[in-house]
């Protein structure tokens, strides 16, 4: 059974950097970009010392309480396929109920179903179906099933999505895997056959963009304040409400740490031009082998030249060729009903070929009952 302690923000880092990947949202960098939560590096160590399990832990004060949420997005790095999740989860639930936290909320990095992109499609085409749940899975994961069965017995407690979006972190996402299995093994695309599985129009936007002489850039933190001003339009037309410029500034110097002799994390700026007019801008991620699209934003005037496109296509070829194993667009709602607002989104990625997964989704463990029922009632009142 694995112990735990408490780790420094480079030891955390140094383990990591053994794996293939682990989610940005768990790397102690990102400990930086959420500034105003207390952070903690944990560790899982085995009968003979060896780290075997990492966390960061945010946690986040109850207003006027000395008692805190503590929260491990997209998290714990553990070993998931176990059928002994208590082992690892229950010295964590000690440890933060140490730290005065009423509840600690988790979110398994473990998928649990898969769609293609042609059953998207003809989900969204068919009147009876409104949400991906209706459509019979591509693949269901037997380790999947057995996290959600363990959480369930150990007593955690499913945070429903509302609309398709989780309590924190998307449940549902879009990803473009940059590898494919026969049985001969495991092979890794090619820009050709990555475009293969891109529905025609994508393909024609991608060449339009070419073609128009959009031009596609990796920027530096200075271009940060050209994303933004665009991100800001974005807002304006799409209406959310955007972060301020200083967020992704944190955010860069904290994913590309200087002096760093291992990074285990990198973000890029990309910038799409035309005629020297910015007509998109994304920030892409990069941890090991799985690759983020992060942020994105698009000019309302000259869409025709297709720079979102682009610049997509770009952040694509770049991730295979740093050896990245799954492009992730992130977060989908749950929704195939045509008439629904949210739906465009899908579209856009469907789009790429690639495939909907859906994740465990965040679970809650009540330390103290009182508090945390006081917690839900405040967050239904938001």
């Amino acid at each position: 059974m694995p112990s735990m302690r408490v780790i420094s923000a480079d030891e955390h880092r140094d383990y990591l950097a053994t794996l293939p990947t682990a989610s940005f949202l768990q790397t102690p960098g990102w400990a930086k970009v959420k500034a105003e939560w207390r952070a903690e590096h944990l560790a899982w160590v085995d009968d003979s010392g060896q780290t075997v399990g990492a966390a960061l832990v945010l946690y986040r004060k109850l207003p006027k309480l000395n008692r805190y949420l503590a929260y491990l997005p997209e998290g714990p790095v553990i070993d998931w396929s176990t059928d002994r999740l208590g082992d690892w989860l229950g010295p964590l639930a000690r440890h933060v109920k140490g730290q005065g936290a009423f509840a600690v909320r988790i979110g398994p990095p473990v998928v649990t179903r898969r769609w293609s992109a042609a059953q998207i499609k003809d989900g969204i085409a068919d009147p009876d179906v409104r949400r991906l749940g209706q459509v019979p899975p591509l693949d269901r994961s037997a380790a999947g099933a057995r996290v959600v069965a363990q959480l369930h017995e150990l007593g955690w407690r499913h945070q429903a999505a509302e609309g398709g979006f989780a309590a924190g972190q998307p449940q549902f996402v879009y990803q473009i895997p940059l590898t494919w299995t026969d049985g001969t093994g495991t092979h890794g695309h090619t820009e050709e056959s990555l475009l293969k599985t891109m529905n025609q129009l994508w393909r024609r936007n991608i060449k339009k963009a070419a073609k128009e002489g959009v031009e596609v850039s990796v920027g530096t933190k200075d271009d940060l304040k050209a994303f933004h001003d665009l991100y800001v339009h974005t807002a304006e037309r799409d209406h959310f409400t955007p972060r301020p410029l200083h967020y992704f500034e944190v955010m860069y110097d904290a994913l590309n740490p200087e002096g760093s002799a291992e990074p285990v994390s990198e973000l890029k700026v990309w910038l799409a031009r035309h005629q020297g007019d910015l007509v998109a801008a994304t920030l892409a991620v990069r941890v090991g082998q799985h690759s983020w699209y992060s942020y994105g934003a698009s000019s309302t005037e000259k869409r025709d030249v297709r720079g979102s496109n682009a610049v997509q296509w770009a952040m694509i070829r770049d991730a295979l060729a740093a050896g990245a194993t799954v492009y992730d667009l992130r977060g989908i709602t749950d929704t195939l009903d045509a008439d629904d607002s949210h739906v465009g989104l899908i579209q856009f990625k469907v789009g790429t070929g690639g495939e909907a997964v859906e994740y465990a989704g965040e679970w809650d463990l009540p330390i103290n009952r009182v508090l945390y029922k006081a917690f839900q009632i405040y967050l239904a009142r938001r």
